[in-house]
């Protein structure tokens, strides 16, 4: 499959704005939680006892957003695009709100370690991620997050590691690793793309196993979380998750599974047509 046509797919779902009936109170505002120097702290997961779905469902929802790409837009670009790619600046405008709002960011294993035994999070805790291993997350979005000491989740598409395409560049397996020993979590977000609900066969092996294999061979670490392609699951799949490792699964704006929502965690598209106010806005009501 053309690497175009595997971006131009993007991680879309047409529920990814949507507020869901389920949604709790921000946890930000939940008494408890404990202040914290800006930066996320690495934590044993080993030990940490799955709670049962009700816990983690009642948990108030830490705001997760999803990136894309973050460039300046081009002519080319149709409305679909500009929603998936975050021009420079407005993303640097973006981390400063989020800073100066006093968020704090954190990573899947506290997350984890927080929706099962509820260990206390830093104040305002907001985690962020980036899909399909795009160039610009290396050159523009880690030195931002640096700025401001943050941290975040990337989740990496194999088939394009190192490899540049007609309209869009790709991380080295170099560039990827210097995340990963920066402390930043590195996830699976399968080899190429394809829809998790119609894997079948081999598809198991060639769209989780190898792309893991590849992960830790990179970066020298376990992975041990998963994005969905498009932010589409099903839960006849979530066994072959879990017996292959995965503590947690990233979806979009779905309404969680009432059993297993471990496997079909929440996030929203950070789009490009938003200003700092408004993605301030939509974390507010969707969280």
């Amino acid at each position: 499959m053309a690497l175009a046509l595997i971006y131009g797919a993007g991680c879309q779902s047409k529920s990814q704005t949507a507020q869901t009936s389920e949604t709790k109170d921000s946890v930000a505002n939940v008494a408890g939680t404990e202040p914290s120097e800006n930066q996320s702290a690495p934590i044993d997961t080993k030990n940490i006892k799955v709670a049962d779905a009700k816990t983690i469902l009642d948990r108030p929802q830490v705001p997760i957003l999803c990136y894309h790409q973050v460039r300046n837009w081009r002519a080319t670009d149709g409305a679909m695009g500009k929603d998936y790619t975050v021009e420079i600046q407005n993303f640097k405008d973006q981390m400063k709100m989020l800073s100066d709002s006093g968020y704090h960011t954190i990573l899947p294993d506290q997350l984890y370690a927080y929706l099962n035994e509820g260990k206390a999070l830093p104040k305002k805790p907001i985690m962020l991620t980036f899909d399909d291993t795009v160039l610009d997350q290396y050159t523009v979005v880690n030195p931002t997050l640096k700025k401001y000491g943050y941290k975040a989740a990337y989740f990496i598409m194999t088939v394009s590691i190192g490899k540049k395409g007609k309209f869009v560049n790709y991380m080295s397996a170099e560039q990827i690793k210097e995340l990963a020993d920066e402390g930043n979590t590195i996830g699976s977000h399968t080899y190429d793309h394809k829809n998790f609900k119609k894997y079948a066969g081999k598809d198991w092996e060639e769209q989780l196993d190898k792309p893991t294999k590849k992960l830790e061979e990179i970066t020298g670490k376990k992975i041990e979380y998963f994005a969905y392609p498009f932010g589409l699951w099903n839960k006849e799949g979530f066994p072959e998750l879990k017996k292959r490792g995965f503590k947690m699964a990233f979806a979009l704006a779905d309404k969680r599974d009432e059993n297993d929502p471990l496997m079909c965690v929440r996030r929203i598209i950070a789009s490009g047509h938003w200003s700092p106010k408004t993605l301030h806005n939509n974390i507010v009501k969707s969280f």
